[in-house]
């Protein structure tokens, strides 16, 4: 096969590969791609990317059509008049206050709808949709995000899992109504001030008697029910813990004290406070599920959590890029400064990653719920820290143009970073998610690397049909590893065009280091000793769990690269995964190859026309307010 024949898919043609990849027919290639080049591309993978029906084409078109309402009733966030904009949200942010305006514009939207499942009369179908609506709201503020809308859902998860139909009814109302739910529990790993104490439910006479205290709790005051694991068994064994649904307005004045509100550092706008039970009395009707079922629960349900918390802060990390490329290219006529395009294009290529991984875990979710968890944690684990990075990067580049701390542009950025902690998104949610994957490391390299079969294409289609998400079907570890046997999937078609420059070619490099990455890691793993509550904090260890992590970004890349349809030009060519996967291999300390001449220029002008046109920078491109 001649080289410049493989050097034709840096361009539109690239889908000659991806197709046939998909199909395994030559007849699904475009007619401009040369006869011989589908030959070549022809690969012994078989499956079909499945037919979209015109049901769940409706449903993605109906989540964007959702979010750009929402975003349009959000406003032009660098309007300074505007009440629900930057100027504004971070105004309420400095005075430690939520933003009352705009949380009254969300629920007269119903944005509490769309965490109650289509069954019970809301909108919720499956978590990746659900991250496409959420994004205009966590793009202007985290903790708005989070103190009006996602921790509802957490709370509720567990409810809509294993709860009563009562019990969910019960709920569904709450949140239909404009209402929050707040959810009480001891995190699973050490943690900060948040994540501390916890409470415990002795069975009496007609129900429990709940005692304990939480001194941090977001939303405790103003919360229509509250979800509460409590420990039922003082043995330190799974099923230890229980779930209990309580409505605040129906528990005894004497049994529980509402504590003042605390001022948390970092997440300034959300209403912290605390409470205290004493003997409360619960009735036995308030148990979710069986009694002993709330550490599994958490466990289960805390994988929608992890994958949707790392996607919709992957949209706040977006306004800090367009402010970023605000401030590069005002009052310049010509080309951006050389000490700018670097920054800006790797850091737009990071946040692709990032949609990327999260999006991939998010759509696991409802078509792979028994093998979501090692995922889920991950991409809780990589998404944070790529974005901490991406934002120092950012901050070189609105200080380089004059922006201070107090501007809305930097102001974006400073509360972004001050924000993540307190979205459990700190050292807390690092060792939560070290806790689910260190585990696994030894059993998954002995059984599942290099031997697990590929995961349906669909996947990585993000408009590819897929099952709702039923939190009944999620499973805790007793799946293998589909990212990893999609990375050796990825690195064996590119193969055929190792050697021959240019974008393609480095991406074929990058894949086959990531493969060879991942043979080490394997080593290494199997040497692993038994783990221990020793080994969970094992800097040795630790690192294991990063570049596994690490290597599971990529897959979902290269994975997400092969999955276009041709839809867009931008991610159907190589370059953003070129700069994406250089970027996740450096971190890694691999050998990486030189960036082939255009790549850096190609991902940086997609990033000026999407700013100059008003999109975001996520894998939709989505049509943004301006």
């Amino acid at each position: 096969m001649p080289p410049e024949l493989f050097q034709t898919l840096s361009s539109i043609p690239v889908q000659a590969l991806k197709r046939v990849r998909a199909t395994g027919h030559a007849s699904k290639t475009p007619a401009r791609v040369p006869k011989e080049l589908t030959q070549a591309a022809m690969v012994t993978n078989a499956q079909t990317l499945p037919v979209r029906t015109a049901g769940e084409e409706h449903a993605t078109t109906a989540a964007l059509h959702r979010a750009a309402r929402l975003d349009a009733l959000l406003g032009d966030p660098y309007d300074p008049a505007n009440p629900h904009g930057l100027k504004a949200l971070l105004a309420a942010d400095s005075r430690h206050e939520p933003p009352a305006r705009t949380e009254l514009l969300l629920a007269e939207a119903g944005l509490g709808s769309e965490f109650v499942p289509v069954a019970l009369g809301g909108r919720l179908t499956r978590a990746d949709l659900l991250a496409k609506v959420l994004r205009p709201v966590f793009r202007r503020d985290v903790m708005l995000g989070f103190g009006f809308g996602v921790t509802s859902l957490f709370a509720s998860s567990a409810v809509w899992a294993a709860g009563t139909e009562t019990q969910r009814r019960s709920i569904a109302d709450v949140l239909l109504g404009g209402g929050r739910a707040t959810i009480l529990h001891h995190e699973l790993a050490h943690a900060n001030a948040i994540l501390r104490e916890e409470f415990t439910a002795r069975t009496v006479p007609g129900g429990y008697a709940l005692s304990g205290r939480k001194s941090v709790i977001i939303n405790a005051e103003r919360a229509g029910a509250y979800v509460v694991y409590a420990r039922t068994d003082p043995a330190r064994t799974p099923r230890s813990h229980s779930v209990l649904l309580l409505d605040p307005g129906q528990l005894p004045p004497d049994g529980v004290r509402r504590m003042p509100r605390v001022i948390v550092n970092g997440a300034r706008g959300g209403l912290f406070s605390g409470l205290e039970f004493t003997d409360c009395a619960v009735p036995g009707d308030a148990l979710v599920g069986r009694p002993g079922e709330g550490v599994a629960l958490a466990l289960r349900t805390f994988q929608v959590n992890r994958c949707l918390i790392a996607s919709v802060v992957t949209a706040a990390a977006d306004t800090v890029l367009h402010s970023a490329v605000r401030a590069a290219t005002t009052a310049r006529s010509g080309p951006i400064a050389p000490r700018c395009r670097k920054p800006l294009a790797g850091v737009f290529a990071d946040l692709l990653a990032c949609d990327s991984m999260a999006t991939v875990a998010l759509r696991s979710l409802s078509l792979m719920p028994d093998c979501a968890h090692v995922p889920a944690a991950a991409v809780k684990y990589v998404v944070p820290d790529l974005i901490r990075e991406d934002l120092e990067e950012l901050a070189t580049v609105l200080g380089s143009r004059g922006y201070e701390h107090g501007s809305p542009a930097y102001g974006a950025l400073d509360k972004l970073m001050r924000d993540l902690p307190g979205a459990g998104l700190g050292h807390a949610g690092t060792a939560a998610c070290q806790a689910v994957i260190v585990p696994r490391l030894r059993i998954l390299a002995e059984h599942s690397w290099f031997a697990e079969e590929e995961p349906p294409p669909r996947l990585f289609d993000r408009n590819a049909e897929l099952p709702d998400l039923d939190y009944g079907l999620l499973q805790i570890a007793d799946g293998g590893d589909f990212l990893a046997a999609s990375l050796i999937g990825s690195a064996d078609r590119l193969s055929r065009a190792r050697g021959v420059g240019g974008q393609l070619g480095a991406l074929s490099e990058l894949a086959e280091g990531f493969a060879n990455e991942l043979r080490a890691l394997r080593a290494k793993c199997r040497a692993l000793p038994a783990i221990t509550a020793r080994t969970l904090t094992d800097p040795a260890v630790c690192v294991l769990s990063d570049r596994y992590a690490l290597l599971l970004a990529a897959a979902a890349v290269l994975g997400v690269w092969e999955g276009q349809d041709g839809t867009s030009p931008f991610l159907a060519a190589p370059a953003w995964a070129v700069l994406a996967l250089s970027r996740i291999g450096e971190r890694l300390g691999m050998p990486v190859p030189e960036l082939p001449a255009g790549c850096l220029d190609q991902v940086l002008e997609e990033l000026l026309l999407r700013h100059r046109t008003g999109r975001g920078c996520d894998l939709d491109a989505t049509e943004l307010v301006q």
